[in-house]
């Protein structure tokens, strides 16, 4: 008997709070954009700040204020790589990758993954992280 794949649809809502003007109910996000937002969460929610679970999150804060130089990007990718592997059961994690941008003091992440049950290409998600207190 040949294997199925299960295609499954994820859905979160959204952190705004807006409410959809049609039926006065909270804005969702599907699928891709659920689980985008939900890894952007993962990396910047600091252990200690979700209740009832104190260690959800990731540490690369303590990174940021570090000398920027490849080593602090490898710790970079090393925390990011962990905290969505274990927080993260729907993607499949293909590549991190951290650039370190001297000019502007922060560095530039780069998250390569696939859905797991769903048939649509890899998704990457790109953004910069800055030191700030």
């Amino acid at each position: 008997m040949p294997l199925e794949r299960v295609n499954q649809g994820f859905k979160d809502i959204s952190m705004t709070f807006q409410v959809n003007p049609l039926n006065n109910d909270l804005i969702a996000l599907r699928n891709e954009n659920s689980i985008s937002r939900s890894i952007r969460n993962i990396v910047f929610t600091l252990p200690g700040e979700k209740f009832f679970n104190e260690n959800f999150g990731s540490r690369i804060s303590r990174s940021l204020f570090e000398n920027m130089d490849d080593i602090s990007a490898s710790v970079i990718v090393d925390e990011i790589r962990e905290s969505i592997q274990n927080y993260e059961p729907r993607v499949n994690l293909i590549d991190v990758e951290a650039f370190p941008n001297y000019d502007s003091n922060d560095f530039e992440v780069t998250i390569t993954y696939e859905i797991i049950g769903a048939d649509v290409p890899a998704q990457q998600l790109e953004f910069v992280l800055q030191p700030s207190r």
